[in-house]
């Protein structure tokens, strides 16, 4: 029988050595390379019928205060791959969304599953989730940053651009929010050029745009950011929660919308990226969305692959 003492010391082992994933800054580099290369391999594996069951009888929370179709799909069908289980958990279905506290609320559900997904509007929420739960929390997307996304816009773009990321060159148009944000955490961390065209009302973060020195171009001439660039990517310009600003800003990014004409800027092998869900005519046209140089739907199944690596390098289960 396991002694009270030996279970209190396994639990603070738990908890000192836990890793969490609220943004690119919790991986090296290299960690993020090996992610990658990993989400490579398990995706050839499941082309092949081969996966490997890494995470048998290993669970996952997945909380969502922010309904979404890529995140759920993806992360459920990634941990049932694994040989795992996932457990959907809604703020309207739980005591978070009766008001208790985020710390109660880490302590309890960690004390269950051995991993915790969370998409939110706050990422101060995630953090102190992450600050209260002995098991990884996965930060899948918050007002600030969506690093899982990236995850998979980073093997995608590996999958289109045969040269190391250094060399790569990418144009964000439209809104300086989250995902902007992300490419920017991504832009410092692997070293690409990343181009932000975005109006001056609505520019990413101050601090990570300075952190990214002179990787980072900043205008506000969507045209130029395309100039010759290897990847051109987008996002909606009303993301959730902005409803009741819709017919203002369209009319603030009517100039960034991504058409053939502003992908003729760009190389003559780029390809373009969208995280989905896209507005066409609005943020892109259908024409861009359905050319040869989109790769939005490659980039959108990546996201099962990447969290399946992601997921395993939590929990300590990538294969050697």
């Amino acid at each position: 029988m396991t002694s009270l003492s030996t279970t209190k010391a396994d639990t603070n082992q738990r908890t000192a050595t836990v890793r969490h994933f609220l943004s690119l800054f919790d991986l090296s580099a290299a960690e993020i390379i090996q992610i990658l290369d990993r989400a490579d391999i398990l995706k050839q594996q499941r082309e092949q019928g081969t996966l490997e069951r890494t995470c048998v009888y290993k669970n996952m929370a997945m909380i969502f205060e922010k309904s979404s179709t890529r995140t759920r799909v993806s992360f459920e069908a990634g941990m049932a791959e694994l040989g795992g289980h996932a457990l959907f958990l809604s703020s309207d279905s739980t005591q978070l969304g009766r008001g208790e506290p985020i710390c109660d609320s880490a302590r309890v559900i960690s004390s269950m599953v051995d991993v915790i997904m969370i998409r939110t509007f706050a990422h101060a929420t995630v953090e102190e989730l992450a600050a209260f739960s002995s098991v990884p929390v996965i930060n899948a997307l918050t007002d600030y940053n969506h690093p899982c996304q990236l995850l998979a816009d980073l093997q995608t773009i590996r999958q289109q651009c045969d040269k190391p990321f250094e060399e790569i060159s990418v144009a964000w148009i439209g809104d300086g929010n989250n995902m902007c944000n992300s490419y920017l955490a991504a832009c410092i961390q692997l070293g690409f050029q990343l181009n932000i065209a975005t109006p001056k009302t609505h520019q990413p973060d101050q601090e990570l745009i300075q952190k990214a020195g002179n990787k980072v171009m900043l205008t506000t001439d969507a045209k130029l950011a395309c100039q010759n660039v290897d990847i051109v990517t987008t996002d909606t310009w009303i993301s959730m929660g902005q409803e009741d600003e819709k017919a203002q800003r369209r009319e603030i990014f009517r100039d960034y919308l991504v058409d053939s004409t502003m992908m003729e800027l760009a190389d003559n092998n780029a390809t373009f990226l969208h995280c989905l869900p896209a507005y066409r005519g609005e943020e892109v046209t259908d024409e861009v969305m359905e050319s040869t140089q989109s790769s939005v739907f490659q980039q959108a199944e990546n996201r099962l692959h990447a969290q399946k690596a992601l997921i395993e390098f939590l929990l300590n289960k990538i294969p050697n």
